[in-house]
């Protein structure tokens, strides 16, 4: 905008667009951006690293098997110099590992066909081809390995084939990477409708999407999670076709999302994320001197008091701080404002109005937050922000399909990514 546009501004226009200038910059805090694009503290302002003052220290905990033990005895008494003989009784004091890795080295089986001349008939007869000759020469744990680091550690196929060359001195082409890809990602498809199955029966379903790059153009990375799967789909589009396709006609209970029109509308009642609101309130009490931010700042703070003690009070108790809050709700509605920021956040609230306490109805079945679909989102963010994309819709869902298996099956605890991948390509 130049110095003409500005003189063709009216008086009310300028006055906006001085306010909106000296509003203060968007953080993480306030809004939905990354920390990583929050600017840094100047050095001399910022905290001092290592561990605060108080701070008990860890040390690393002993490995539960040791593959070599190996015992040190004293062998002369410092007191009076003699000789201490190892047969003598003795007790551990300290005990102290050394952790090394192996060198890593492909195991290679060679097969050999051979052919012996019959001393009967004198016919020359060839073995049969053997298993190991059709199809990959590759084993499970190789396809693991390349599945496991393309997948979840982001590398390229030009940096998955130096891992290869450098750590396991293996010489793959890229060519070779993605077909051993692409055989992988099959052997996820089962599982992969298990976890939908599990999804069409859930009561209680929370989603969430971003973008995405791929074959060249815009699309968005799905996620749907319950307590029993989380479900990723790669979609070309981010409109509610989507949902409706993977439900397949079935229909929840409850829906927990943020604000987005697609999101809405899948189920008997739904969840507002008060995480998102809690940040556009935050921005909002920052950048305005109306007292209505502060005053939904303080109501969150007690929903989000409530949400932390829902599975230790008693339902009555539940209803009663359910009530009061629904009447400070009303209250802050009633509230009349001159100030645009507040009064966009209170509308907001407004249309939320029926999904802001959801949670309050179903104890330790609904959360106040879509936080647990954000964190499973959160590494195709990354692959995204790495790597831009997938070059094809194959290589998107396969990756999704994996995601799905793999973060279902880490809802139990204790579970092993690597292990998780290796146990399916190997079925």
């Amino acid at each position: 905008m130049d110095r003409t546009d500005l003189q063709r501004l009216t008086k009310e226009e300028l006055i906006d667009l001085v306010l909106r200038i000296q509003r203060p910059e968007k953080t993480s805090r306030t809004s939905s951006k990354p920390p990583s694009s929050d600017r840094k503290a100047r050095r001399d302002r910022a905290k001092p690293g290592g561990a605060k003052a108080g701070h008990e220290g860890h040390s690393r905990a002993m490995s539960e098997d040791a593959d070599r033990i190996i015992d040190h005895h004293p062998d002369q008494c410092l007191c009076c110099r003699a000789s201490l003989s190892s047969d003598l009784a003795a007790e551990t004091v300290s005990e102290h590992d050394k952790i090394e890795l192996p060198a890593i080295r492909p195991l290679i089986e060679r097969h050999r066909r051979l052919a012996v001349r019959c001393p009967s008939c004198g016919t020359l007869v060839v073995a049969a081809v053997p298993d190991a000759a059709k199809g990959t020469p590759f084993g499970p744990r190789v396809h693991a390995v390349a599945t496991y680091l393309k997948t979840f550690q982001a590398l390229s196929y030009e940096r998955l084939q130096g891992a290869f060359a450098n750590l396991f001195g293996l010489n793959i082409s890229q060519g070779g990477l993605m077909n051993m890809l692409r055989r992988a990602q099959g052997a996820f498809a089962a599982e992969c409708d298990k976890a939908v199955a599990a999804l069409r029966r859930a009561k209680v379903i929370a989603s969430d999407e971003t973008g995405v790059r791929i074959e060249g153009s815009n699309a968005y990375h799905w996620v749907f999670r319950c307590a029993e799967a989380v479900v990723h789909q790669a979609a070309p589009t981010r409109g509610a076709v989507v949902v409706r396709t993977l439900m397949d006609g079935h229909r929840p209970d409850v829906w927990c999302s943020d604000r987005y029109a697609a999101q809405q509308g899948h189920a008997n009642a739904h969840q507002t994320c008060l995480a998102h609101l809690a940040r556009d309130v935050a921005y909002a009490d920052e950048a305005s001197e109306d007292m209505l931010p502060s005053r939904l700042k303080r109501w969150l703070q007690r929903a989000f008091a409530l949400a932390d003690g829902m599975e230790t009070f008693a339902a009555s108790t539940i209803a009663g701080k359910r009530r009061a809050l629904e009447r400070s709700l009303d209250d802050i509605f009633a509230t009349t404002t001159s100030c645009d920021l507040a009064r966009d956040i209170q509308n907001k609230f407004r249309r939320a109005r029926d999904q802001l306490l959801t949670f309050a109805q179903w104890p330790g079945m609904v959360d106040a937050t879509n936080n647990a679909c954000e964190r499973a989102l959160r590494p195709a963010v990354v692959q995204r922000k790495i790597t831009n994309g997938y070059r094809a819709m194959w290589a998107a869902q396969g990756e999704a399909d994996i995601r799905t298996v793999v973060d279902t099956a880490r809802l139990a605890p204790g579970t092993n990514s690597f292990k998780i991948i290796l146990q399916t390509v190997s079925a």
